[in-house]
């Protein structure tokens, strides 16, 4: 899948970002910032379900769960680390409620096709795309693929 050939929701958020300038880009990922869902009880209270993303600056927590065939991504960020909640925010809404499938074949380099390499660090977009890789490892290991 290239970038030409997004849909839904990863196509919807590239493409909200690439219509703004640099500088709105980042108010858009404070805003996905602020729009990071709280942990269920069930996962708050397990906070031993959750993987460390290590490639983050921030302490990320993340899990990524199949209901019926569909996937849900959930993730914690620290409130002081807005950038990193933007990313697990933006990841967690272009993941939920896709397919296995749809959600592995979304493209590594997603991170990279939001146009915020100018924006932020090259270590920051590395996190996100690390948070990609751990979020599909874990789909695979969830359907023995």
């Amino acid at each position: 899948m290239s970038d030409n050939t997004l849909t839904g929701q990863a196509a919807e958020i590239r493409d909200e970002f690439l219509d703004l300038d640099l500088s709105s880009r980042l108010e858009l990922l404070l805003e996905f910032s602020n729009e990071l869902s709280a942990l269920p009880e069930r996962l708050a209270d397990h906070p031993e379900l959750l993987e460390r993303v290590a490639e983050c600056q921030a302490p990320v927590f993340i899990v990524v769960e199949v209901d019926e065939g569909l996937v849900t991504m959930f993730a914690q960020a620290p409130p002081e680390a807005p950038t990193t909640r933007g990313f697990a925010s933006i990841l967690a809404q272009t993941l939920n409620g896709l397919t296995v499938d749809e959600a592995l074949a979304l493209p590594d380099d997603y991170p990279q096709m939001l146009g915020l390499s100018k924006a932020v660090s090259p270590l920051r977009l590395n996190g996100m795309s690390g948070m990609l890789q751990r979020a599909k490892r874990q789909l695979r290991a969830r359907v023995g693929r």
